[in-house]
């Protein structure tokens, strides 16, 4: 018999399939990729149409994006805690879809930054979200599973987005790229709206005043693993986010790959998508700290060698192709992992520690990225010199979680299924 995802709170209400419960998830979190990735083909035209001269300040059009998103994300958890899941994700993919038909029609570089800040206040709600409904049916490895499998499918964005925005601009103008944007996020919003259950338990309801924000926060901000497990990752992701502000500088500008940067853009986040499936095949047998560890100490040591190498001069193309793969397919078994374990300890505010994690994450994320990302001087060593340092405080950061201790497999928590069959 199918396995089924049952509904939380609402009476009455359907389960759906586990594998569409997934797909859903990954949909809501694919929001926030294709909001980035289909534009970056497009940047160089954004910037000459609104008559942007620095090259390094077109990526403002990602920034602004990532610092809406980070600065919401502190709202929709407490909110999704009171009101439960739907209604708040319906809320935010409204803005997302307004912010995103309006910014086809911005008239200057100053508006269509406003606009793009807006619409990553709508796309927080997804984020939150979707990691709260994960929480909400599955703990532990099981989650780790699950949030694996949504990595995976969530990766396919990046994989097909750069590509779709190729093709708009061989026969429209940048203007069109945010209304397909908006309308792929209608009909996500219109699935969510007819499938997607309510999770959240009646008594993990919280009411929504500031004693109880406040007590939400601080008890993410006081337990050890979810601290410092949520700096790790937001470290880490700090140089996916460099590499996202300068790939269309790396490709085009550095290796000059024009036409075919979508399609090594492609297939770097087709290896992301293969680890996070490795990923969710393994982690119930070896536990989400002897894969994530394994592949943070990885990830060090090929930025490393990517770094010295960048030190001696240029880094030709197949080498810098092949570090830079192996780097992302270690980071494909730190992601969902981190994220696993920070937010196992707090399944009761679901909400709440998703909105402050991915506040951390996005934000934190965000700032690391746009300091690699506005360092790039026409070579990869500034790119090399992030992952290289942003790896080894997350190595830190995860040793002082760990009371000095990786890899310790029994310390994970088994699984925790909440799931009807």
């Amino acid at each position: 018999m199918e396995q089924k995802v049952s509904p939380g709170a609402q009476q009455g209400a359907f389960a759906i399939p586990r594998w569409e419960f997934i797909a859903l998830a990954a949909a809501l979190m694919a929001v926030n990729a294709l909001a980035i990735d289909i534009m970056l083909p497009g940047l160089q035209e954004i910037g000459a149409s609104l008559g942007v001269e620095n090259e390094n300040h077109r990526q403002y059009v990602v920034t602004a994006y990532f610092a809406g998103l980070a600065l919401a994300l502190l709202g929709y958890g407490p909110i999704s805690d009171r009101f439960g899941r739907r209604a708040p994700l319906m809320f935010g993919l409204g803005i997302y879809v307004l912010a995103a038909f309006a910014a086809a029609f911005a008239p200057t570089f100053e508006i269509l930054l406003a606009l793009r800040f807006i619409q990553g206040v709508g796309a927080a709600s997804t984020r939150v979200i979707a990691v709260s409904v994960i929480r909400d049916r599955f703990g532990g490895r099981q989650m780790a599973e699950i949030m694996s499998l949504v990595f995976m499918v969530f990766m396919i964005v990046p994989v097909i987005a750069p590509g779709i925005g190729q093709v708009i601009m061989l026969f429209a103008e940048w203007h069109m790229i945010f209304i397909v944007m908006a309308l792929s996020a209608m009909a996500i919003m219109l699935w969510a709206a007819i499938r997607l259950p309510e999770t959240m338990h009646p008594e993990d309801r919280r009411p929504l005043s500031l004693l109880s924000v406040a007590q939400g926060f601080r008890t993410v901000l006081t337990t050890r693993m979810s601290l410092w497990y949520t700096l790790a990752s937001m470290i880490v992701f700090g140089a996916l986010f460099g590499f996202i502000n300068s790939a269309q500088q790396v490709y085009v500008g550095i290796y000059g790959l024009g036409v075919w940067f979508p399609v090594v853009f492609a297939a770097i986040a087709g290896m992301m998508s293969l680890s996070s499936f490795l990923n969710s095949r393994l982690v119930v047998r070896l536990g989400m700290r002897r894969l994530s560890h394994g592949a943070l100490i990885g990830f060090l040591l090929v930025s490393a060698v990517w770094f010295a190498w960048s030190l001696t001069g240029p880094v030709p193309f197949p080498v810098f192709i092949v570090l830079f793969a192996l780097a992302m397919f270690q980071f494909g078994w730190i992601g969902s992992n981190f994220n696993s374990i920070a937010m196992e300890p707090l399944g009761h505010i679901a909400g709440t520690a998703s909105s402050v994690q991915g506040f951390m994450q996005t934000m934190g994320g965000g700032l690391i990225g746009a300091a690699i990302g506005q360092s790039f001087d026409g070579t990869t060593m500034p790119l090399a010199a992030g992952f290289c340092g942003v790896a080894a405080l997350g190595l830190v950061m995860v040793l002082i979680a760990e009371r000095g201790k990786l890899f310790r497999g029994q310390h994970d928590v088994k699984p925790v299924v909440t799931e009807v069959h």
